[in-house]
């Protein structure tokens, strides 16, 4: 990797309950055309993918009791939830992002299209949650 680790905005990700509702709003009433969806982690999580052009707006729906998702939408209701950023390697950023002061969270985490994804420390990026994804 060179100096620029981050190479592009990936997706916009909006945590919702229910992906069919969101898709009343984002698809039918917005008209944004829907590009895939998936679900992934084991069954735990869907992310659908909208098309924004030159992003995507990834509707992000828990499907399982005890995921942290779940536990963000009781406390904040539906909204945006994350930034992605694209890397070349997910890997290679997982490694190198702390010696730039940017900590990672615990793990690595399965992203849309096999895509590896994790997310950086919060108080690293002055509260707004950021998650890298890359291959």
């Amino acid at each position: 990797m060179d100096h620029r680790v981050f190479r592009s905005l990936d997706h916009i990700a909006i945590a919702v309950p229910d992906t069919e509702e969101a898709l009343k709003h984002w698809r039918d009433r917005v008209g944004l055309k829907v590009l895939y969806s998936e679900v992934v982690n084991q069954g735990s999580v869907r992310l659908t993918h909208l098309d924004l052009g030159n992003t995507h707006l990834q509707l992000v729906e828990p499907l399982t009791p005890n995921h942290p998702i779940r536990a963000w939408l009781v406390q904040n209701g539906p909204g945006l939830h994350h930034l992605c950023m694209k890397v070349d390697s997910a890997h290679e950023a997982f490694e190198q992002l702390p010696g730039l002061n940017l900590p990672t969270g615990p793990a690595m985490h399965q992203g849309t299209q096999g895509k590896h994804a994790f997310f950086l420390e919060p108080k690293a990026t002055q509260g707004v949650r950021v998650e890298v994804t890359g291959p």
